[in-house]
């Protein structure tokens, strides 16, 4: 065997480090990527194809470009609803599994080039990115491996022309914030060996400050189900050997692995409706605001992040009803998280991970509250700039002359959102009970939440 010489050894090490490997007795921490993604918390999947007029959620690559025209087809509308309810980002889906893009590829004529809409000279992709940059959120593209239109597909040149596709992307709509591969593929569906690899290195050529998602990663994995649920315990850590995309176990991904040797944070994905693409019929099975308030518990309070498929309808807008969702959610969020009761302190409360209180396991910290109140939620960050490391933990409060149990839990990661009946005291007691070494604690937060809840 070849020796590695000094040079080879720090090549190696830095490699790792950038793909997010921890080094040998290290605890893995993100990178610059992935730290700016995780507190972006809501972001938005766009649901968008020919499946929007056959009224299927797959299609099978032999419609008609002739049916796509949504001759109302507004990209600022959803946008800027998405704005108004807090949402970080946008990721639309350029090709599903139909084969159809929703931009004028030179690669194939099954796009919007060939439809009536705009006479042919549509380019959804564009009048999303656009909007997201006049209204100051990130954008995203989805754009699914799986082909059934494309006649390469099941051989070795179709990677190629994947690859083709994923250059016009990410080279003609400005930055990109993150990368969706999809890893879902039909029982029936040709054999075909996806070069990952190659995809992911060319996002890292054309879009270094890009996140990639595929089941296991590279950057973000999928959190193991479409029901809006991240663990209840749920590391941003696990072992990515032998996971490849569409193989990994979903139990394993929803909680992660306290002992993985990767930094790739759970996202949930899950849709507004019933399904992932607008069907008339779903009209009135619209989540209501306090179900997606309950998804945002669920997800982003697990040290995840929401990614809610919100998909335009036939005329290319959003629908009423789902508007009036996402305004009420926004609404019972502001209304529960605008006034943090914890008497102010500057390394706790200031909003900023950086600045931390380090912890030792059983060492208690008191937190004192702005004289005595009824509260009913809180809110612990870590700084997971230096890693994950809280186990699990409880807290305790003062009812007037003892300390009595609160709550206990386990992870805490970016976040942990903690529920329970309402209770008055003027201070609170943190125990970290189990921890990966001296715990970063960022942020401390009491509130109490919206009527609406």
């Amino acid at each position: 065997m070849k020796q590695i010489g000094h040079k080879g050894l720090l090549i190696i090490s830095l490699l790792g480090s950038l793909l997010g490997y921890a080094q040998p007795g290290a605890i893995p921490k993100p990178t610059p990527r992935q730290l700016a993604w995780q507190p972006l918390e809501t972001t938005a999947f766009l649901h968008f194809t020919v499946n929007t007029y056959t009224d299927k959620e797959w299609g099978d690559g032999t419609e008609s470009p002739a049916i796509f025209n949504p001759t109302k087809l507004d990209a600022r509308q959803w946008i800027k609803a998405l704005k108004e309810a807090g949402f970080k980002m946008a990721i639309i889906t350029a090709k599903h599994h139909d084969g159809f893009c929703l931009w004028p590829s030179k690669l194939t004529d099954h796009s919007v080039k060939s439809s009536p809409w705009k006479n042919g000279k549509g380019d959804v992709v564009k009048e999303v990115a656009d909007a997201c940059r006049e209204f100051g959120l990130k954008f995203g593209v989805y754009l699914s491996p799986w082909d059934r239109h494309e006649p390469r597909y099941g051989t070795a040149s179709y990677n190629d022309y994947y690859k083709s596709q994923l250059r016009e992307l990410l080279t003609n709509y400005g930055p990109i914030s993150e990368v969706w591969f999809d890893g879902a593929k039909g029982e029936n569906a040709k054999d075909m060996t996806y070069d990952f690899a190659g995809y992911w290195a060319l996002v890292r050529e054309l879009q270094p400050n890009a996140v990639m998602f595929s089941d296991a990663g590279p950057d973000v994995r999928w959190v193991g189900n479409e029901s809006g649920n991240a663990g209840e315990t749920c590391w941003s850590t696990i072992n990515t050997e032998g996971l490849a995309p569409g193989k990994a176990d979903p139990k394993y991904l929803n909680r992660g692995d306290a002992t993985g040797k990767q930094w790739v944070p759970a996202e949930t994905d899950v849709s507004i409706r019933p399904g992932w693409f607008y069907h008339a019929a779903e009209d009135t099975k619209v989540r209501s605001g306090k179900n997606l308030v309950d998804l945002y518990y669920q997800s982003v309070g697990r040290n995840s992040l929401l990614l809610l498929n919100v998909p335009p309808n036939r005329d290319g807008l959003f629908s009423e009803p789902d508007i009036a969702s996402l305004k009420e959610f926004r609404s019972i969020l502001d209304e529960t998280f605008r006034q943090n009761l914890v008497m102010k302190q500057p390394s706790l409360t200031d909003k900023k991970l950086s600045t931390f209180t380090t912890l030792s396991a059983n060492q208690p910290l008191t937190i004192e509250l702005n004289g005595s109140q009824s509260f009913d939620r809180i809110a612990i960050q870590e700084n997971i700039a230096n890693g994950q490391r809280v186990a699990s933990g409880r807290i305790e409060y003062w009812d007037g002359s003892n300390w009595k149990s609160l709550q206990s839990f386990t992870t805490v990661g970016y976040k942990r959102l903690l529920r329970f009946p309402a209770v008055t005291s003027s201070k609170l007691r943190l125990f970290i009970t189990n921890a990966n070494g001296a715990v970063q604690l960022a942020e401390i937060g009491v509130f109490k939440a919206s009527a609406r809840e």
